[in-house]
């Protein structure tokens, strides 16, 4: 019999600066009243640049994470530098563009938690990129190469938000991501898929979006109710809260606005619809994308309890 929610109370999870953690399938369980997922082993949260020492040790330490996947676009990271560096968020991107050989060791590696491998997957690659800027005017393509060309990435980024990811809003978007982004998932998958990489840790700038899809794609492969599911995607939304602000900022440097800050309640519902209508369900997709079969069954016996 599944255990009731009375042995799984509710976790507070103390951070000095890593918003919106917190152990998947803890939380799944609570939410269903039963155990369906082993816990301790797949976390979702916000970017962890800032962590502080103490967050540092509670990831390795308490929570034992042992490969973190990272969801973010170089853009995002350079950004996240930026801010490190107390640069103005309005400065031109241009001002601290990186190499690409300069790259990790100047953006990525001093971030990094000694003792946690990490994987570094753009989520929203070059598949999903092309399906936008094909969408695009001519003027907007000109400006946005022209701006991309000097280095301006936050400022060519902003032409898509503005023409073509605000009126496709988040859940247009988490579709787009379904149907643009199989390699990227595909290498997630194949992460996920490594005995030796769990437990487990993935995030992308706010947690909620493109870490909600992967573990949406995660929790149906694995059987939960759609219902937990979007009960644990919306969480976010209220977890983000002491950030907003400062969120908001980042959100409408690349033109979008306040509802990219929410969590739509009908997001998971609609995604999982779209999984089901266009390719027949969890594994059917994860076969059109090249995931192994064996890799989506390892992932199930990894997380699934009892599985």
């Amino acid at each position: 019999m599944g255990t009731t929610a009375a042995a799984h109370p509710a976790i507070t999870y103390h951070f000095d600066n890593l918003l919106n953690f917190r152990d998947v399938g803890t939380h799944v369980n609570t939410l269903m009243e039963r155990t369906v997922l082993r816990t301790g082993l797949l976390f979702r949260s916000a970017r962890p640049d800032e962590a502080s020492q103490s967050d540092r040790d509670q990831l390795v330490n308490k929570y034992h994470v042992k490969t973190i996947i990272d969801l973010r676009s170089k853009t995002e990271h350079i950004n996240a530098a930026k801010k490190r560096s107390g640069v103005d968020p309005s400065v031109n991107s241009a001002a601290l563009s990186t190499t690409n050989k300069a790259f990790d060791n100047e953006v990525r590696h001093p971030v990094e938690i000694p003792g946690i491998r990490y994987k570094y997957i753009n989520l929203n690659g070059k598949g999903f990129e092309r399906h936008l800027i094909w969408q695009l005017r001519y003027t907007s393509l000109a400006k946005l190469v022209f701006l991309m060309a000097l280095g301006y990435r936050t400022e060519g980024i902003s032409v898509l938000g503005k023409e073509l990811m605000l009126p496709r809003g988040l859940i247009g978007l988490g579709i787009d991501t379904l149907d643009c982004s199989g390699p990227e998932i595909k290498e997630v998958f194949d992460v996920l898929a490594d005995a030796d990489a769990w437990p487990v840790m993935i995030n992308c700038t706010q947690g909620k979006d493109r870490t909600g899809i992967t573990i949406l794609l995660v929790l149906v492969l694995c059987g939960v109710d759609l219902g937990a599911i979007t009960q644990d995607y919306v969480k976010s939304e209220e977890e983000l809260e002491p950030e907003k602000a400062e969120r908001m900022t980042e959100i409408q440097s690349i033109g979008l606005d306040e509802s990219f800050a929410t969590c739509p309640p009908d997001f998971c519902g609609k995604v999982v619809q779209h999984l089901e209508s266009k390719y027949g369900g969890i594994d059917s997709y994860l076969a059109k994308i090249s995931v192994d079969t064996t890799h989506s069954e390892r992932v199930r016996q990894i997380l699934k309890a009892n599985g």
